[in-house]
Parts: structure tokens; sequence; C-alpha cells
């Protein structure tokens, strides 16, 4: 398999010292090269090759813009993003961008020529330790989520809401809980209210769809 590259660097000097040590593989052919962000994306777009391998940092708009936008446009395309420090903050935004891997600068060769070959072939080439960070960040932001979606309710008319999307009925929710019937009304009529909602069976569907069962094991 052939792997057609597209090289991005706002330095002329590292785009052509990496298109020579690519372009000496038998298997890879680099199609272009690019100066920017603005320039990776449409080149990118003109020749749709497999890897891009991208500066992380550049002037104006960074690696990080282009592989979002590249990534947007053309999913298949696999963005190798290069950078000069492991822990750089920017790496996890590359990550959450949909950058397939990076390779440190400091490196040699013959790890940016095995990167492009993984990368290329659909393989991710993540750090455990960044690819962990990414998760935390992704589940915190669902949590974030999730919270939003049950802010107005009061501790009670979750656990009503709870019931309600199990399909009990108010006469059952009130055994449950220990409530009268009117009550128990009275906190669905609430929750309807507060969640913009129309009937019970909507109600269901939007504790369903927010995940309310594990929000309230969260909560304890």
């Amino acid at each position: 398999m052939t792997y057609r590259i597209l090289v991005v660097d706002d330095h002329e000097i590292v785009r052509l010292g990496l298109r020579t040590l690519l372009s000496n593989q038998p298997d890879f052919t680099v199609v272009d090269e690019a100066g920017s962000a603005e320039e990776a994306v449409e080149k990118t777009v003109l020749h749709n090759p497999d890897v891009v391998v991208m500066d992380i940092r550049m002037p104006g708009k960074n690696g990080i813009d282009a592989c979002r936008e590249i990534k947007q446009k053309l999913p298949n395309v696999h963005v190798l993003m290069l950078t000069s420090f492991a822990e750089d903050e920017m790496l996890f935004e590359a990550i959450e961008a949909g950058a397939a891997g990076y390779v440190l600068k400091q490196g040699g060769g013959e790890d940016l020529v095995r990167a492009v070959r993984r990368v290329g072939g659909g393989d991710a080439l993540l750090d455990p330790a960044v690819t962990q960070r990414v998760l935390e960040r992704v589940r915190e932001a669902g949590r974030q989520e999730q919270a939003a979606s049950f802010k107005d309710l009061t501790e009670q008319e979750l656990k009503v809401l709870g019931l309600v999307s199990q399909g009990h009925t108010n006469k059952e929710i009130a055994k449950e809980l220990f409530l009268g019937e009117g009550t128990v009304r009275n906190y669905v009529s609430s929750i309807l209210s507060k969640l913009d909602l129309t009937n019970r069976a909507e109600a269901a569907a939007y504790a369903v769809r927010h995940n309310l069962r594990e929000y309230l094991e969260e909560l304890g």
C-alpha cells in the first residue's frame, strides 16, 4: 500500500527535511506541502491525502484549528501532529479535534516513518496518559451536561422522575416514597413545567435520554 502524505509546517527548511525523509520511503508519496493552517485545509481538500503530517504550533491558526477543519470536511484523513513537548496541553486539544496521534520532533526519522504507517493504516498513536486525560475531560463534560439537564429539579422531584421513567403510576410512586397521591401529582406537574414537557411519556423519555439513573447513582 502507498500512503499519500501532505506535509505542513510554517518553516520551509523543516518542510524540506520532512519531504526528503518521507519521499525516500518506497511506500510513501508526498503529494504536497503547506506552510499555514489555512493552506493545510485547502490542500487537504484538493489532494485528499491518507495522512497529514502537521506541525502543532504555527502563527495565526494553529495545527489544531487545521486538524478540526480537516476532520469536519474529510473525516477519513488521518492527521499526525508534530510537537516539541510530550506534555503540551495543545496535544490534549489536538486529540479532541480528531488527531490520530503525535510524534515528538526530537525523535528520529524512523519514529516518524513508523507513525505515518500506523496512522495511515487506521491505528491511533497516542500516549496512554494523554488519552486518559482526554477520557476524563469527556466524562466530566458529560457529567456537567447531565447535571444541567436536571438542575432545576429538587431532590424529591428527581426521585419522582426516576420512578416515572420506570413506568410507575402515581399510586405506586406515592407508596414507594411514602407520599400522598395528590403530592405526587403536584410533583409530576412541577417536573413537566420545569422541563417544558407535556406528559409523562415525554418525561420518561427525557430521563432516559439524559441518563437520570446514572445521575441519581452518582448523587448517592
